[in-house]
């Protein structure tokens, strides 16, 4: 397994912390930067958990971020740019850390937005969830650190500590006199874009019960995946969220809603069958029914759906449209 392969498990790793390899990883960092070893270290099943154990610490003393994260990886950082040169970072980022930093911001950013979410009441209190934020500003994030942690990896002596916590545990809150650490998560489901995605439970969740819904990436209520497998056209058709009605019909599949919505063709030319039904509070759904020309072995003939922009008039304009082209561009020879 190459180094990357082995960091991008570290990211995406579920199941059980190592406790006692992370605790030595904790220490090993407090030592690099000179600080005396934290008097406590208190496990928490997820970020949520670790917030709410961070703010009811007594005798943590100040955060110790800056000293333990923040200093080392800008002194490494300089270092490998002064060897290396601007070029030559830019070579060695591109091939390390940049393949895995989208998707562990995305991934961070979801997790953050999750616990604000659940900690600052609903409707959300501003003060509130400005005060969650803060401390959620103050985390090491262990295992999701592991795009930066990945560009030094075996260069930078100083971030060893850092590394250790990040392949045994997940976020982390370091203070004076004591460290809050998270346990990874139990579950995660991601699609092939590294988003989070799950159709039939939550996409990322901790041990403790914490956990995110999401389709494709965007956020929905847990109650709202009970209700796919029983979806029908007047359901998706009354649901006055643009957003979820969208998550609805990707996963009923916009061909059958058509089909059974009692939608209309409104142009037919040699290109195929333009189809559109209109939605409330939300643009229309356009669609080209296409015709393969190619029989199968058995002699039928494959019909496709092409999604196309709600302004489409022609079917020929929006089969162009997904070559790219203007209708009176497109001219195949033979359609397939």
């Amino acid at each position: 397994m190459s180094d990357m392969d082995k960091w991008r498990a570290v990211a995406a790793a579920t199941g059980k912390s190592d406790r006692p390899a992370a605790e030595r990883g904790v220490r090993l960092a407090y030592r690099k930067a000179g600080l005396a070893e934290p008097e406590r270290i208190i496990w928490a099943g997820s970020p949520l958990a670790g917030v709410e154990l961070v703010r009811s610490l007594d005798g943590a003393g100040r955060s110790v971020r800056d000293e333990v994260r923040t200093h080392p990886w800008a002194e490494e950082r300089r270092r490998v740019h002064d060897t290396l040169g601007p070029a030559g970072w830019a070579e060695h980022w591109s091939a390390t850390g940049a393949r895995l930093w989208d998707t562990g911001r995305m991934l961070a950013d979801r997790i953050r937005t999750g616990v604000v979410e659940a900690l600052s009441g609903e409707p959300a209190e501003p003060a509130e969830a400005a005060r969650i934020r803060t401390v959620l500003l103050d985390a090491v994030l262990g295992q999701h650190d592991a795009a930066w942690l990945a560009a030094f990896d075996g260069r930078g002596e100083r971030l060893e500590g850092l590394a250790e916590v990040a392949r045994h545990a997940g976020w982390w809150w370091p203070y004076a006199r004591a460290v809050v650490i998270c346990e990874r998560p139990s579950e995660l489901h991601r699609d092939e874009a590294g988003r989070l995605d799950r159709g039939d439970g939550p996409a990322l969740a901790f041990p403790d019960g914490f956990a995110l819904y999401a389709w494709r990436g965007m956020p929905v209520p847990a109650e709202f995946l009970d209700e796919l497998a029983s979806l029908t056209p007047e359901r998706i058709r009354d649901e006055a969220n643009a957003e979820l009605r969208r998550v609805m019909l990707e996963h009923y599949g916009y061909d059958r809603y058509l089909d059974e919505s009692g939608a209309q063709p409104v142009h037919r030319d040699e290109s195929g069958v333009l189809w559109r039904i209109s939605l409330r509070g939300d643009e229309d759904i356009a669609m080209v029914e296409v015709v393969n020309s190619t029989p199968e072995p058995d002699g039928t003939r494959r019909t496709y759906w092409l999604r196309v922009p709600p302004t489409t008039r022609t079917a020929k304009q929006g089969v162009a449209w997904t070559f790219g082209l203007e209708a009176e561009e497109y001219e195949p020879l033979r359609q397939t």
